[in-house]
């Protein structure tokens, strides 16, 4: 269980469970690499792990944060690398690429914000052919604009947009 003190907004199981029914029909999780972004209690990485990926970064800038996941991590031995970073300028310097991309920035960041993700992951080569981008976002928020956005899923207040 994670600590009330740390600042975060961990995705609902039900979105969760929903996210990966999706990515379950699209890739073989031990084939993949993730980058979590905005890795908040780590909930994310540690549901790619016990699915069996083996190369999992998470980025996160709270140090709270960072400690709490390599503690899960060791605790239940998961391979969950770990980088403390701003997300934008960790996105700028990474040379990796990844199979998948999940970011989770926190809801009352402007759109701007949001769009600069997949700007910089495309704009970088961020992904590996067949890679997917996923931003969570407030049902309040629209990122449909963007010319490489595919699609959207709803889960009560939450979103998932997908880029390509």
């Amino acid at each position: 269980m994670a600590p009330k003190s740390l600042p975060v907004r961990p995705t609902t199981d039900m979105a969760k469970e929903a996210l990966f029914n999706i990515l379950n029909n699209q890739y073989y999780f031990d084939d993949i690499s993730v980058l979590d972004l905005f890795a908040g209690t780590g909930n994310i990485s540690y549901e790619f792990a016990s699915r069996g990926t083996e190369k999992i970064t998470a980025v996160d800038s709270n140090l709270g944060c960072i400690k709490f996941i390599n503690q899960t991590s060791e605790e239940f031995e998961m391979p969950i690398e770990t980088i403390r970073s701003d997300v934008y300028k960790y996105l700028e310097k990474v040379k990796s690429k990844f199979t998948i991309i999940f970011a989770d920035p926190p809801y009352d960041l402007s759109i701007n914000y949001f769009l600069q993700i997949p700007e910089v992951v495309f704009q970088n080569d961020l992904l590996e052919e067949d890679g997917l981008l996923i931003i969570e976002h407030s049902k309040h928020m629209n990122l449909s604009g963007h010319d490489r956005y595919n699609e959207s899923r709803y889960y009560g207040g939450s979103v998932f947009s997908f880029f390509k």
